[in-house]
Parts: C-alpha cells; sequence; structure tokens
C-alpha cells in the first residue's frame, strides 16, 4: 500500500468557529462576536486534521465537539479522518462517501474525499469499495494521477493486474517521473511475467528517487526471480539500511533469510 497512505485535501469553503471546551490547553470559546475575538476559522479545521492524524482520540472528540457547536463538513471530515486512525476503516470510508455525496465543495475536495474513502476501504481489506469510491474520484478528476495510483493498487489487491497496470500507464502519461506509480507498475507487470519489463520499471523509479524503499525491495524480488540471488541480496540489504523499521523492511528480511535458508 502506497505509503503516507492518508493523504489530505484542503477544503475550499469556510469553516465554521470552534473551540474545545474540554482542554483547558485550547482557547476557549470566544464570548463576543467583535471582529478582534472571532476564530480564524480555517485554522482551525487545519488543526482539528493535524490532531485527528497524530492523536486520533483526541481529534475525534475535538471533531465532536466541533460538530455540536456547527462545524458542519470539515467537522464531520476531521471525525472521518480520526476514524482511520483509530482503525475503523469500514466506518470511516462509508462517512467519507457520505460526506462527498452530500457536500458542496468543488471537485476536487470531494474527489479527495473519495480518494480517502478508498484508501480506508483498501486498510478494510476491501478492494471492491475501494475501486468504486475511486473509480468514483476520477469521474470528477479524470486523470488525476493520484487517484489513478490508488485505483491501480485497489485492482492489484483484487489480483487485476491487467487492469492496475492501465490505470498505472494513465498516471505515467501524466506524470512520468513518479517513483510509487513506476514501482507499482513493476509489481503489475511481474505478477504478469513480464520479468523485463518489471526489472526496467524497477531502475526508472531508482534513478527517479535513489532512497525509495519499495522500489529497492522490487528490484530484489526480480533479480531473485531472474536468478541474481547476489543483486537481489544487495537490492535488499539496501531496504534495511534506508528503512529498518518499514514494512518493505519487514519484507526484505524475511527474503534475506530465505536465500540464506537456500544457500545452505
Amino acid at each position: 500500500m502506497r505509503r503516507a497512505l492518508i493523504l489530505l485535501l484542503a477544503l475550499c469553503a469556510a469553516v465554521p468557529g470552534y473551540a474545545k471546551d474540554k482542554d483547558k490547553d485550547k482557547p476557549a470559546p470566544p464570548q463576543a462576536a467583535s471582529p478582534a475575538e472571532v476564530i480564524d476559522e480555517p485554522a482551525q479545521y487545519r488543526h482539528c486534521i493535524s490532531l485527528a492524524r497524530q492523536k486520533p482520540t483526541d481529534g475525534w472528540e475535538e471533531a465532536l465537539a466541533w460538530s455540536s457547536m456547527g462545524g458542519g463538513e470539515p467537522a464531520r471530515h476531521c471525525a472521518a479522518i480520526a476514524l482511520i486512525g483509530l482503525g475503523q476503516f469500514e466506518e470511516a470510508a462509508n462517512r467519507l462517501e457520505t460526506l462527498a455525496g452530500q457536500s458542496r465543495a468543488n471537485a476536487k475536495t470531494r474527489a479527495g474525499m473519495l480518494d480517502q474513502a478508498g484508501q480506508s476501504w483498501l486498510l478494510a481489506e476491501r478492494p471492491e469499495r475501494a475501486n468504486a469510491a475511486l473509480t468514483t474520484a476520477l469521474q470528477l478528476m479524470p486523470d488525476a494521477p493520484d487517484l489513478l495510483v490508488d485505483r491501480a493498487q485497489s485492482l492489484a489487491a483484487a489480483k487485476n493486474y491487467r487492469e492496475a497496470l492501465a490505470d498505472l500507464d494513465r498516471a505515467l502519461a501524466v506524470a512520468p517521473d513518479r517513483a510509487d506509480a513506476l514501482t507499482f507498475r513493476a509489481t503489475a507487470k511481474r505478477f504478469l511475467d513480464d520479468q523485463a519489463g518489471a526489472a526496467a520499471d524497477a531502475a526508472k523509479a531508482l534513478a527517479v528517487d535513489p532512497l525509495y524503499q519499495d522500489a529497492w525491495l522490487e528490484d530484489g524480488i526480480i533479480k531473485r526471480l531472474r536468478g541474481d540471488d547476489n543483486g537481489a541480496r544487495k537490492s535488499w540489504l539496501k531496504v534495511l539500511e534506508l528503512a529498518p523499521a518499514s514494512t518493505a523492511a519487514d519484507s526484505a528480511r524475511h527474503n534475506i533469510e530465505v536465500l540464506d535458508v537456500k544457500d545452505h
């Protein structure tokens, strides 16, 4: 899955004022309506989203309080983001889909909500729902590379590698230097038994971003399949060097262990 799985797009509509009444470290609710005391509403939205991402329990409570004070769409969006952090992926995805359908925000913002819904469905291991959400998002923003890459992931999760490849081709036609898209396309080609094409895409991804651990992981897998065990080991050791605590590193360690067993 794509790293940094949840990409937050700022709402363009103005957000109603809010101040949490439980947390003494937050500003108190304004007591008068004079211009000097009006809350910076877009800043409050950014604050709530940031809190939802970093401390989802606190973000959830803040979003609920803000909603009760008229926070509207931004408060609902903040609550959904908090639910993702709390592991309530299906509930978050449903809320994001509903919000996108009801929102009066512009197409880019609504597509962003649907993108987040799609990623939540992927986290919930519901690739068919992810695909549906992302297809709707692409109706709002055709050929948006982020949406195409994310839908490709949902298709790959359902083992529809040829359709995933088509989306990745479209994304790379618009943004040819995306290391993540090149890496995902290498994976899709590998599953479609195009090892030469997979190797070429992995090499391109590393040329674009030599520090991208997922590309090194895929590069090692392809080399292993092509009989280059030493090259595979070097690529996987590079993953451990770059990102030792990542999921890519977990896979690299496992693959190295398998090589070690084979060698003995």
